[in-house]
Parts: C-alpha cells; structure tokens; sequence
C-alpha cells in the first residue's frame, strides 16, 4: 500500500495494491495489521454504500456525538471528494483537501474523526463506499453548507451547473453557525 499525505494533518491518500490480469482485479480494502503498520489505529463498526447520479453532492456532513472517522472509496465511477477540517485545536482549522477519487483508480481517502466530509459525482453515477469508527447518529449529525464562502471549496462541477441537494444539505449551516470538534 502506497501512502500519499495530504495537507491537513492525519489526512492521507491512499493507494492499495492491485492485483490484476484477464479475470480481472484484486484488491485488499482493509487489513488491521497493514493499517496498524502504517500508524492508523482504527477500529470500524459500520460500512455504507451509497449510489448516486452525476451532479448529486452529497455533504458536507459531521456529528458532534459519536463522531466518525472514515474510510472512503469509489467501487464505480468518479467524485471529488471533499473534507474540512473542523478541529478547534488544529493549525490548518477551517481548510479543505478534495480528491478525485475513483473505481478504476481504486484509491481510499482516510479521513479521522474531526472533518466535515462530503462529495459530488462526475461520472453518470457512483457507487460510493465507506467505512466508518462510530455509528450513525442522526440527532447529532450537521450539514456544513456546500458553498460556504468562508471555506470557499474549488468544486468542479459538470458543466457549471448547481449541484442538487438534499433537503437538508439545502438549508446547512454556515461556517459561522457550526460547532468545531473538541477531541
């Protein structure tokens, strides 16, 4: 496994290695002792897969009680992939790090506990896979708004267009208005 920093601390890119011929391919997602290795101690408990169509953002999202690291990768198509630090100690607080992550280039995003995370689909669709440290828990999840001015993501939408939204990524908070991660 190939490791790529990022500039947010704790952040890295990760690269797996892949094994393929005229089958196929094959790929570990996730050994405890190689990530152990590598000094990421993470211990998961739930995995999700979420599908979306081109022009779906989805984000940015955080909780403030059991919060999640996570694990994220692309099985099929291609996003950019998005996360804020929200760490009220960190030095790179309020910065943001995207990545085009995709299927076919089988990279994985670690993301710890303390980032808002979010992502918007390139491709037609996207099959969209994570693993996460804690559970979700939905009373305490918040929506960081997409176009904060004050984070100003880069994101490269598909033909300039809006990107479409869930109701309640549609009504987020501003920067202003959310609380940081005290961990």
């Amino acid at each position: 496994m190939e490791i790529e920093t990022t500039p947010l601390a704790g952040v890295v890119l990760l690269h797996p290695t892949v094994f393929g011929d005229a089958r196929g391919f094959f790929m570990e997602t996730w050994n405890q002792n190689v990530f152990a290795d590598l000094g990421m101690s993470a211990h998961f408990v739930q995995d999700n897969h979420s599908r979306s169509r081109q022009g779906i953002l989805r984000g940015m999202h955080f909780q403030t009680q059991h919060t999640q690291g996570k694990l994220v990768r692309v099985a099929q198509g291609e996003v950019f992939d998005v996360i804020i630090d929200i760490r009220a100690d960190s030095p790179t607080l309020g910065q943001w790090y995207g990545c085009t992550l995709t299927g076919a280039g089988h990279e994985m995003l670690w993301v710890p506990p303390g980032f808002a995370h979010g992502f918007y689909v390139l491709s037609a669709h996207a099959d969209f896979i994570y693993k996460c440290t804690d559970y979700y828990h939905p009373d305490s999840e918040i929506s960081l708004a997409w176009d904060d001015p004050t984070v100003g993501i880069d994101w490269p939408l598909v033909d300039g267009d809006q990107p479409q939204l869930s109701t309640k990524d549609a009504v987020a908070a501003s920067w202003a208005d959310i609380p940081l991660f005290h961990g």
